[in-house]
């Protein structure tokens, strides 16, 4: 009984989770434009995603926000990884103390964030924009590559890079062709955790883009929502993010799981 109960519990967990998510999915083929309305299969929607039929604004919303995301990413992941390794090679008592400060960010309410980051753009002058949406998404998307690398770091025999350097190697070829490689699997989490964190985000981005009519996927729906429903076209869009995001953590899962097998029969 007790199995039985437990795997009950996590059934319903599981529905509660992907129950919104596989009804848009199956509502992204109809064309109905109330959600829970079905007319019949149709893969017009996403026709009209592909073709241009959408309204232009939405169109632009998706290039800011996949730009955004992956400039945020790229960046974040760099300051990142170059953060981790250099608390990861700190003392004890100063590692821990990094490590705390690099924690407050991510359990920090986002609307927190976004308020001190508007204040201090308002505070230097900076216009808001494209570039403070960016700096502000790096701000909030390094601490979590950060916390993605680590681990990476932990498991790495540390006596590899010294090797190195005693083998003749430069500080900076021992970083290139020692440390990036045993730390890329955490580095590509990271880039993956920072594009969706920065697609996804709402709260940050909506306190520092200004008033320049940049819009992102997210104030976008934001904005469409108050007008009294949703464009249609949304739901196409969200079923494709998605199952990227889920094919791409696959991949992931995969090859991490290759490498353990080798590292294993090695």
């Amino acid at each position: 009984m007790k199995k039985f109960f437990a795997q009950t519990y996590l059934w319903l967990l599981l529905a509660m989770l992907y129950a919104p998510i596989l009804i848009i999915a199956i509502f992204s083929f109809t064309e109905t434009k109330v959600l829970g309305n079905w007319t019949g299969f149709s893969t017009k929607l996403y026709t009209s995603l592909f073709s241009g039929g959408v309204h232009h604004s939405l169109l632009t919303a998706i290039e800011n926000t996949f730009i955004i995301a992956i400039i945020s990413a790229a960046v974040s992941t760099l300051l990142g990884s170059v953060a981790a390794i250099g608390i990861f090679n700190l003392h004890h008592k100063k590692k821990m103390i990094m490590n705390t400060l690099n924690n407050i960010p991510m359990l920090n309410p986002d609307i927190i964030t976004g308020i001190s980051l508007f204040l201090l753009f308002v505070s230097l002058g900076i216009t808001q924009g494209y570039t403070t949406v960016v700096l502000a998404h790096i701000t909030f998307c390094t601490p979590y590559v950060v916390l993605c690398v680590m681990p990476r770091l932990q498991q790495m025999n540390p006596n590899i890079y010294e090797a190195a350097l005693d083998l003749g190697a430069t500080p900076m070829q021992a970083l290139r062709k020692v440390l990036i490689p045993e730390i890329k699997p955490g580095m590509i989490s990271g880039f993956i955790l920072a594009f969706t964190l920065s697609i996804d985000d709402f709260a940050v981005t909506i306190f520092t883009i200004g008033t320049e009519g940049l819009e992102t996927l997210s104030t976008y729906i934001y904005a469409d929502a108050r007008k009294g429903g949703l464009t249609p076209e949304l739901r196409p869009l969200s079923t494709i993010i998605f199952a990227t995001v889920l094919l791409l953590l696959i991949v992931i899962n995969i090859r991490s799981a290759r490498s353990k097998k080798q590292s294993n029969a090695q």
